[in-house]
Order: C-alpha cells, then sequence, then structure tokens
C-alpha cells in the first residue's frame, strides 16, 4: 500500500494581511501530482487544515477542490482528522457528500467514520466504531486499519473517556490519558492489514517553530513518543510546522507553506509510505516546491543597499523580512520608496548603530516569549507592570482552544 500524509495546510492564512490562497492551490497541485506520480492509494491529512475556526468562503471552496481531487474520484482513500485550528462541525459539514467519494471526515476524538462506500470500484469501510477503521482500496490487496485522535483538548478527553474511566484514572496525566486512548484502539491492528495511526499533538522532542498556536502551552498537552501506539506501522502527526521525524515510525510531515520567517531555512514535503502487512515501513520525504519563499535581507550598509537589491531583482518571487543596519531612523519617505519597489516586503526593522541600546523591534518581536512581549505592552500603554493574575488570565485566553472559550473554561 501507498501512502501520502500531509498536513498544516492552513488555508485562509494570511502574511501581514497579504493572502496566500494562490500559493496554497498551487502547492495542493503540486501533491496531487505526487500522488498520481507515486500511484498513492491513500492519502492522510492530519489536522489544521483551516487557519480559523470560521474560515472564509475562498478557503473552504479551495479545501472541497482539493479533496475531490485528491481523492481520484472516489478511488484513492483520503482519511481527514481536525487540528486545534479547526471547527471539528464544520470541518465535517460535507460528510454526506464525502462519503460517496470515499472521503473520510473525523472532527473529534471518538469519532466514527460510520459506513462509506463510494463504488465496487472505489473506497470502502469495512468496519469501523469510535476512533477507528478499516478500509479497503482498489487495486490494493490488503486492508488498513486506521486509529485516529483528532485534536485532543482536555476538555474533549475528559468528555470521551467519561463513561469509560473511573475517577481516578480520568485524573491521570493528559500524556496517560492519550496513552490509553491509542492502547485501547490499537487492538483492532491485526497481522494481516496495515496498521497506521493519525492525531494532532505535540509530541516531546519535536522541534516547534514560532508560526504554530501553541497548544502545549499553559497546561499539560505533552505527549512522550513512548505514549503513542508501539504496534503502529506509521503514525501521522499534525501541529509541527516543520517536516520531521520523531521515531522511527511517527513523522509530522510539516505545513503546506513556509508561514513565518522562523521556517526560512524550513523546507516543505510531503511523507510518501510504502507498507505490506507485517513489515516496517519504507518511508521517504518528498520536498515540495511550490509557494513563494520566505527570506530574511540584512542591509548593513544601510538604505541604498536594499534599494539596490529591490532594483537588481534579489529574491524577485519571495517574501521578504528585512533588517536595514541605519545611523538614524528611518523617514517615511525611504520607506515608500522600498515598498514601491518591492511590493513582497513584509517587514522592515531598522538598527540603529552605535545605539547604547541596540535592542530593535524586530528582537523584541522575534526572540521574546508571549509574556515579555504582554508585559512590555501593558507597561507602554500604563506605565506600571501588569499583575501577575492578569498576566496569567492573558496567557491562558491565548492559548484556550474553541471548547473552553465556550465553555468559558478560565480558572
Amino acid at each position: 500500500m501507498n501512502i501520502l500524509h500531509t498536513s498544516d495546510w492552513h488555508l485562509g492564512k494570511y502574511i501581514d494581511n497579504r493572502e496566500r490562497l494562490p500559493e496554497q492551490r498551487e502547492a495542493i497541485l503540486e501533491i496531487c501530482r505526487i500522488a498520481d506520480e507515486r500511484n498513492v492509494h491513500l492519502i492522510l491529512i492530519s489536522g489544521d487544515i483551516f487557519d480559523t475556526a470560521v474560515p472564509s468562503a475562498a478557503a473552504e471552496e479551495l479545501f472541497y477542490e482539493a479533496i475531490e481531487r485528491l481523492s481520484a474520484g472516489g478511488k484513492r482513500g483520503l482519511v481527514i482528522i481536525a487540528g486545534n485550528h479547526d471547527n471539528p462541525e464544520r470541518l465535517c459539514a460535507a460528510k454526506p457528500l464525502a462519503d460517496r467519494n470515499g472521503i473520510i471526515l473525523l472532527g473529534m476524538p471518538g469519532a466514527e467514520a460510520g459506513v462509506v462506500d463510494s463504488g465496487v470500484l472505489g473506497v470502502k469501510v469495512i468496519q469501523a466504531g469510535a476512533g477507528w477503521l478499516e478500509l479497503a482500496i482498489q487495486g490494493v490487496t490488503e486492508h488498513a486499519i486506521i486509529v485516529t485522535l483528532p485534536y485532543p483538548s482536555e476538555a474533549r478527553l475528559a468528555e470521551l473517556l467519561s463513561s469509560s474511566l473511573n475517577e481516578a484514572e480520568l485524573g491521570e496525566a493528559y500524556a496517560q490519558k492519550v496513552e490509553a486512548i491509542f492502547n485501547d484502539l490499537a487492538r483492532h491492528f491485526r497481522d494481516d492489514t496495515v496498521n497506521l495511526a493519525m492525531s494532532h499533538l505535540f509530541i516531546l522532542g519535536g522541534e516547534p517553530s514560532d508560526s504554530e498556536r501553541p497548544i502545549q502551552l499553559g497546561g499539560a498537552p505533552l505527549v512522550s513518543p513512548d505514549n503513542l501506539p508501539q504496534n503502529a506501522q506509521y503514525i501521522a502527526l499534525g501541529h509541527l510546522h516543520k517536516s520531521q521525524k520523531v521515531t522511527d515510525r511517527a513523522y509530522y510531515s510539516g505545513s503546506l507553506l513556509q508561514y513565518s520567517f522562523a521556517e526560512t531555512e524550513s523546507q516543505k514535503a510531503v511523507i510518501v509510505v510504502q507498507v505490506l502487512p507485517g513489515e516496517p515501513a519504507a518511508i521517504e520525504r518528498v520536498r515540495l516546491q511550490s509557494g513563494k519563499p520566505l527570506v530574511r535581507w540584512v542591509a548593513e550598509n544601510g538604505v541604498e543597499e536594499a534599494v539596490g537589491w529591490c532594483k537588481e531583482g534579489k529574491d524577485q518571487d519571495a517574501w521578504i523580512d528585512l533588517e536595514i543596519h541605519v545611523d538614524s531612523p528611518l523617514n517615511l519617505d525611504q520607506i515608500r520608496t522600498l515598498r514601491s519597489l518591492r511590493e513582497n516586503i513584509i517587514n522592515i526593522w531598522p538598527v540603529i548603530k552605535n545605539s547604547d541600546q541596540n535592542v530593535t523591534l524586530m528582537e523584541n518581536r522575534r526572540s521574546k516569549p508571549l509574556q515579555d512581549l504582554f508585559e512590555d505592552f501593558y507597561k507602554s500603554k500604563t506605565g506600571i507592570a501588569p499583575h501577575a493574575d492578569l498576566t496569567r488570565f492573558f496567557l491562558e485566553i491565548a492559548v484556550m482552544d474553541e471548547d473552553e472559550i465556550k465553555s468559558g473554561g478560565i480558572t
């Protein structure tokens, strides 16, 4: 069985109010070409399809176009789970239509695939239960058993486990709850099937960037590689935007595009997996070439150097993060000149030479923790430091997921 793993599309995401849907469409078309060239039978998309819980109509239209094309008219399996950016109900709104095309949409932990049959020559769910399914695909002798854990917030885990665990077990650490769920689901794995798992989690040891919403802050959503199902042949993870290996069997495919200037050296990719029942998977990272790169310029010789780069067409098809070393602050005419020469300049960071402070706005925003940024902002507006309770309240709101917002879950 040939499998393609992708994740973290973040459809509808902007960069400084600049739309990136055309780049996202280009990258998705590239994934379609890879799936065709590699004779992919099954595609796993492990969360954060959209950038917000209320995506634009254009973002939703692109999603529907993408999954229709990826499913190859119902001949290729497609399993999609929700991430922390997605609204589970909205993601699964098209489930009746998706089912008829062999597309499985799962929004919540414990979601059940139900009956999916895209026709005699297509994709069929042989059997399914809460959090797992057995899939048969045209032209593939072996079946796949897939255990799924869409983004499991604390609230969602508590709801899922409340009917099956006692009070002591419910009080266990987040990672232990996740492990218990995976162990229970993995009981469905068989020696004669391809055994797969997928989830949207932060795994300890993974390398984050500053373009992910930090689901691991402020609470306990931290999971060890040891908590993942040990008998899965491949584990498709979502959330971290850098394509990376967690274990020999668990991978983050990474995001569709570079979404932060912290990712300028990050090569985007999908993961292609070839696997037979009972055998180790052959795993290959396939690079994506689509989308504009994010690059940093450092003009140590001042505005004239940056102007020269613009005129000579340096990094013509890229989003630019520009740092300029100057003797005095930039004036509006200089900024207008730069932006008129290159509309894809996103940030302009002046660094004043020979300044005792030598701390730029760029450094403040790039390197400081969220807590420090909030405290600096508060002091700039009020002249005093915020009370510790206010800072804690802000951080809780900043990392709160949709379930907690709806329930008013601030403690």
